[in-house]
């Protein structure tokens, strides 16, 4: 006989004030410790707080880019400052189009629209919410210029087809990948398969500084404008030549270097962790019926889990997702249904509306651009994933523990589900 669900009354599996999940908001979902503060010391003591005067930002991004093997590195202020970075290195024409996933943050558009590009948006896998091939194939114009691909919750887009897609249109690729360092594509590591890789050291990312980023290439020619622009175009070296063009501030500084050379030194640590314990959630929900594992494919050859995710088998189970949802919630676990906002970013106001500068439409308006329509119908995969993929942060802090009171209460749920059907 099923237990009594906590939603009808019975026990909770977890008292969620009494024992707390680890969170990316605080030290408990995160590596911290002296190894931060010994390097944060030596920069205060040095007195050279900034990156062109110290040696922090600058073995972060040596090291950084010696684990990708990737030739160079830029260290930036933020994920969406590496995206924006990135973008201006390829000088697109105002009016070009970017075509990027209608799952992912603000920071990845924003980078398209702050270079003067209309940003188009593809349809995600319902399970992975990873842009497929497909949807990308049909939105591909003579304006495209370039495609943003987005990694999601650690695993990588499928990215033979997206290297095929931009061969034959002759399109630039750049690669989010904020939510997936180190994930690997048959055995290449994301960051080092398009022109360019970014990444976040937002809070809530691997590893983190609070907020900062850093882009990876292999080209000189890109790089050497990526430089340029998050130093506003100033040229550093010996010629000490005018900026030719217009670019921004986004210098890391030695401090946030400092935390960002710690972290990284961690990363194999820190993955370790979570693979670790997402094998023993995804053994586990295998064993239930009705529940559906996170959907990996094939080609991933390394999964670093950001976030872990999973679907039901309503007719398996006898009930719908929302339902499924306000039980696993009574039982004190940590999923819960859809990703940002809970629709296609391309439907937020200041897409839909296409409000990014004053009060005209540009760059979407006409001679500049082209106004592409954005609505909700076009995304099938994207809107049945907002209200059907259960998802939580998935981080260093859990423990084996934690991980069996996930699995303890969804079983639980799905039993009880099942029985009833």
């Amino acid at each position: 006989m099923p237990e009594e669900l906590a939603i009808n009354g019975g026990p909770p599996v977890r008292d969620r004030a009494a024992r707390r999940w680890p969170t990316t908001s605080n030290a408990s979902g995160h590596s911290f410790g002296d190894e931060e503060l010994e390097l944060l010391r030596q920069v205060i003591e040095s007195g050279e707080l900034g990156w062109q005067y110290g040696s922090m930002v600058k073995t972060f991004e040596e090291e950084f880019a010696a684990r990708h093997g990737a030739s160079h590195a830029v260290a930036v202020t933020s994920g969406t400052a590496a995206l924006h970075t990135a973008m201006a290195a390829l000088r697109l024409e105002v009016g070009d189009e970017v075509i990027t996933s209608a799952v992912t943050d603000m920071g990845t558009v924003i980078a398209i629209v702050q270079c003067n590009c209309v940003p188009v948006f593809a349809d995600v896998d319902r399970e992975t919410m990873l842009m497929t091939p497909e949807s990308i194939a049909e939105r591909i114009t003579d304006r495209t210029r370039a495609i943003l691909c987005v990694h999601l919750f650690g695993q990588p887009c499928e990215m033979d087809a997206l290297c095929a897609l931009c061969t034959q249109h002759d399109l630039h690729l750049i690669e989010d990948c904020a939510q997936a360092h180190d994930a690997e594509w048959d055995n290449r590591r994301v960051g080092t398969i398009g022109e360019i890789g970014c990444f976040s050291l937002q809070q809530s990312k691997h590893i983190t500084t609070g907020d900062g980023g850093i882009c990876i290439t292999d080209d000189e020619e890109l790089h050497r404008h990526m430089v340029w622009f998050h130093d506003k175009y100033y040229d550093r070296g010996p010629e000490n030549l005018e900026p030719t063009r217009i670019g921004i501030n986004y210098r890391m500084s030695e401090l946030v270097g400092a935390v960002a050379l710690a972290q990284t030194r961690k990363l194999d640590r820190i993955i370790s962790t979570r693979q670790r314990n997402a094998e023993i959630m995804c053994a586990g929900l295998e064993e239930i019926e009705g529940i559906n594992p996170p959907k990996v494919h094939p080609k991933v050859t390394q999964h670093t889990w950001w976030r872990l995710a999973f679907t039901i088998d309503e007719d398996v189970l006898g009930c719908d997702a929302p339902t499924f949802g306000q039980a696993i919630g009574a039982e004190g676990l940590p999923f819960s249904v859809a990703y940002g906002r809970r629709k296609p970013i391309c439907m937020l106001p200041a897409l839909a509306d296409y409000a990014a500068y004053g009060s005209g439409d540009f760059p979407w308006e006409p001679p500049y651009g082209r106004a592409v329509p954005y609505r909700a119908e076009d995304y099938p995969g994207t809107n049945w994933a907002m209200d059907n993929v259960f998802g939580t942060a998935w981080t260093e802090g859990l423990t084996e523990d934690d991980v069996e009171d996930m699995l303890r209460g969804i079983r639980k749920v799905a039993d009880y589900y099942r029985e009833r059907a």
